[in-house]
């Protein structure tokens, strides 16, 4: 098992042709209260707002395989959240780069643009942690065993808190989203358990430090990529397709709009930001 292991292993960092593992060098869930509410008993005399997204990550924040190249899954989040009454418009700003690590995305978080976006931002969207278990494949090749994978989930917990924290001091009030990893060779390999072991691992790791922010969501897209009767992968057999992409933005807004359903049951209809200022 641990020799076979390893060439499954292998094979992905050839299938991955270096585009989910390599770093750039630039720059489930408990329901909490969401400071967007636009679905419940809206007023017939409410006016619609705006709001920002920013969405900050890695090759899937970039949209890599998106052949529309219009950022992956941010379009289908959009047309979801612009469906809403309470939506008028959903204004986007994507900072996602390919390859990115939660070290790459700490850095870019100190980038003057992206803080300012953050702290005008409504909901915070965030994919990272696929590289930072790839770089563990790369820099272990020839020894890999999984108490390494144990080892470096620890730094990946602590760098997260790091973002998490950051994002929070631009913006308290603002919704954080963080999209979890998949096994994007699950139905090419779907005998080999240790590999869905470790995602599954390193999800719990990012659903269990999210529940340490208020507001904060953590999006579950494994089982999305368990199906075997769609085909939702890029050519290059590791990004999402544009099917995948719609899939996964369908699911970040689920996650949105069930957390604001379950805890505001009274419908608030404005953002606390909003709600803030106008005292």
């Amino acid at each position: 098992m641990k020799k076979t292991f390893i060439s499954l292993l292998l094979c992905t960092i050839l299938l991955s042709s270096c585009d989910f593992i390599s770093s750039e060098t630039e720059m489930a869930h408990p329901q909490k209260q969401l400071g967007l509410v636009v679905k419940q008993d809206i007023p017939d005399n409410y006016i619609p707002r705006e709001i920002s997204v920013v969405s900050v990550g890695d090759s899937l924040t970039e949209g890599v395989g998106d052949s529309t190249e219009r950022g992956g899954y941010i379009p289908y989040l959009r047309e979801k959240l612009e469906a809403d009454k309470g939506i008028k418009g959903a204004d986007f700003q994507n900072y996602g780069v390919k390859g990115n690590r939660t070290t790459d995305l700490i850095r870019r978080l100190e980038d003057p643009e992206v803080r300012a976006a953050i702290e005008q931002a409504d909901i915070t969207v965030i994919t990272i942690g696929g590289n930072d278990m790839m770089k563990v494949v790369r820099e272990n090749i020839s020894h890999l065993k999984l108490d390494v994978f144990a080892y470096e989930k620890e730094r990946y917990e602590e760098r997260l808190q790091e973002i998490l924290n950051t994002v929070k001091s631009y913006n308290k009030d603002t919704a954080i989203v963080l999209v979890g990893l998949y096994n994007p060779f699950v139905k090419w390999f779907s005998n080999i358990d240790e590999l869905n072991m470790i995602v599954s691992e390193w999800n719990l790791i990012s659903q269990s430090t999210v529940t340490q922010y208020e507001n904060a969501y953590f999006v579950e897209i494994m089982d999305i990529f368990e199906n075997p009767e769609e085909d939702i992968l890029f050519t290059d057999y590791f990004h999402p397709n544009d099917r995948g992409y719609e899939l996964i933005g369908e699911r970040v807004y689920k996650e949105l709009s069930d957390g604001a359903l379950a805890e505001n049951s009274g419908g608030s209809y404005i953002s606390q930001k909003e709600e803030t200022q106008n005292r």
